[in-house]
Parts: C-alpha cells; structure tokens; sequence
C-alpha cells in the first residue's frame, strides 16, 4: 500500500498500512520528504503537534518511533480526525461518550431556555440542537 496525504486548512494528516520494518522505514521516509517540501514552499511544520498512532486490535510489541526534524513524534492512544474520535484499539467508547455528554448539555440548555414554552417551539427546538448532534457523530 502506497502512503495517503490528507491536507486541510491548517492539518495534514499522513498514514499508511504497515507491516513490517520495512514499511515503517518508508513511512518515516515519506515524512522526510514531507519536512524537505514544506521547508521549500515555507510552510512550517510543528513536531510538537505531531502525533503517532498505530490502529490495530492486534498486540503488537514494536514501537513507533517516527521523527520529524530530529524530533520525536510521541505515540498517541487516539486521535481526533474530521471531528471524529478515533481511538488505536478501534473503539468508539470515546466518540460515542463525547457525542452523548455533547446532546445532553444541548438539551439541558434548551430546556432550560424554553422551559415554559410552546411544546411545537420545545420540539423545533430539540430537532434544530439536540438531534444533530446524535446523528452527525456528536460533532
């Protein structure tokens, strides 16, 4: 499998399946490149932004020791991506509670607010802020 490039505004995320040494040699090539390009079209890149995650359910006792710039990217348990939690191990747990933790605080305040309320403006309500929020990931 050949290396993904996501860029976004001011994010770029780089990931590739890794089997061996090998792969995690040219994993950690690609990034090189990545520095040399960004130093030629002066972008900067901040390592201590940098995250290494390796999403597997399987054990795996080989470490990530990814650099950029001579620095150390530390290993991550997960990440945030497009506004999805993403956790190594492959559970939800963490994007499910936030999303949870998310619609109840939206429907705390939009009780709160409409507490004597029209019960057509409490439902309008609901579905506009609360509803979203456990359909669209919790986002």
């Amino acid at each position: 499998m050949e290396l993904s490039i996501r860029l976004f505004a001011d994010d770029c995320v780089i990931y590739r399946k890794t089997i061996n040494n090998e792969d995690m040699e040219k994993l950690q090539d690609y990034q090189d490149r990545l520095w040399e390009w960004a130093a030629e079209n002066a972008m900067e890149i901040h390592p201590s932004k940098s995250k290494a995650v390796r999403f597997t359910r399987a054990s795996v006792k080989c470490p990530l020791n990814y650099s950029l710039i001579g620095t150390l990217i530390p290993k991550a348990s997960g990440c945030k991506y497009l506004g999805l939690i993403l956790r190594s191990d492959l559970s939800w747990a963490d994007q499910v509670n936030y999303a949870v933790e998310k619609a109840w605080k939206a429907l705390h305040f939009t009780m709160g607010i409409l507490e004597k309320g029209k019960s057509n403006t409490t439902r309008l309500s609901y579905m506009s802020l609360v509803r979203p929020i456990l359909y669209y990931k919790g986002a």
